[in-house]
């Protein structure tokens, strides 16, 4: 069992989360690919994604594995006018996590973080552990304290 950056900080902020692995698909990083080997729903696997606003810089939305980020919705929800996705070459720069292992928990950095609110449907919701082929999953409320997140609608369903 890896323990990660992210596993730690729940550990010391005494949070309720289980870790999960599986076998990496270097070509293949997507959530539809980690919900398949790890057999749970793919809107249950939230994805961190890093964009950039024209007003508050680098920020953090994480959204249901099976919906698309609505770059409108974040902008509106984190006080930009105009939001785009970050380069994949500066993500690891910025969080300190690799494409297909970035954890909303952890990052080097704090930033905003706007997690979709269907999360708050589920029990318990799966976000990456802070590396490929490791998984945490844990209640979304607890998400939302640990990351000091705001939630809103984020997603334009698939």
């Amino acid at each position: 069992m890896k323990k990660t950056n992210a596993a730690r900080i729940l550990d010391k902020l005494k949070i309720d989360y289980e870790i999960i692995e599986y076998q990496v698909d270097e070509t293949d990083v997507s959530a539809e690919n980690v919900a398949g080997k790890i057999g749970i729903p793919l809107n249950q696997i939230f994805k961190t994604l890093v964009a950039r606003g024209d007003k508050t810089g680098i920020l953090v939305a994480c959204i249901p594995g099976d919906g698309q980020l609505n770059l409108k919705e974040l902008a509106s929800l984190s006080g930009n006018k105009k939001v785009e996705m970050v380069a994949t070459k500066e993500i690891q720069q910025l969080t300190g996590y690799i494409r297909g292992g970035v954890s909303p928990i952890g990052m080097k950095k704090s930033y905003p973080i706007i997690i979709d609110s269907n999360a708050l449907a589920f029990e318990r919701i799966m976000v990456s552990g802070g590396l490929r082929g490791v998984q945490i999953l844990l209640k979304p409320q607890d998400l939302v304290k640990v990351v000091g997140a705001k939630t809103g609608s984020l997603t334009i369903q698939s």
